[in-house]
């Protein structure tokens, strides 16, 4: 399963504002730390706000922060509100389920099961986990850098 390059800029704005909880940031100070289109980081902000996230604030000295504590929000909660959907196959969407052994084949329980375990994953770390550990290692997984 691969998430989209929003979910990815939305965990990385998330992940800035838990560094910096209780300060308000610009969009322009995470375009500038993260090298990423600021076009892009304005959608993500929106969406992110629309979402409860973070709170926004406009003008001059307005910026964005977290609306919550990190400690609150968990990676599985955004992922969520970010991915459009988690159709592994084209099985898992009525809609578009066209394939000829959807009511014979098993493959779709085991790949069901597959993205549970994995959003389960995301449900049991917070923003403030993930911010304050050091790379290395995250749960009992190792975390390699490149």
């Amino acid at each position: 399963m691969r998430l989209t390059l929003y979910s990815d800029y939305s965990l990385r704005v998330l992940l800035y504002l838990s560094h910096k909880e209780g300060e308000t940031v610009t969009i322009t100070e995470l375009a500038d730390f993260y090298k990423i289109s600021r076009n892009h980081l304005v959608k993500v902000v929106h969406n992110l706000g629309i979402n409860g996230f973070i709170a926004t604030t406009r003008g001059k000295h307005g910026g964005i922060r977290l609306a919550r504590r990190a400690s609150e929000i968990t990676v599985g909660e955004v992922v969520r509100h970010t991915e459009p959907d988690f159709d592994l196959l084209e099985c898992f969407n009525p809609e578009t389920d066209h394939c000829v052994i959807t009511k014979s084949c098993s493959l779709k329980g085991v790949l069901f099961e597959a993205r549970h375990a994995f959003i389960e994953v995301l449900d049991r770390y917070t923003l403030a986990e993930i911010a304050m550990k050091p790379a290395g290692k995250i749960g009992s997984v190792p975390v390699f850098q490149i």
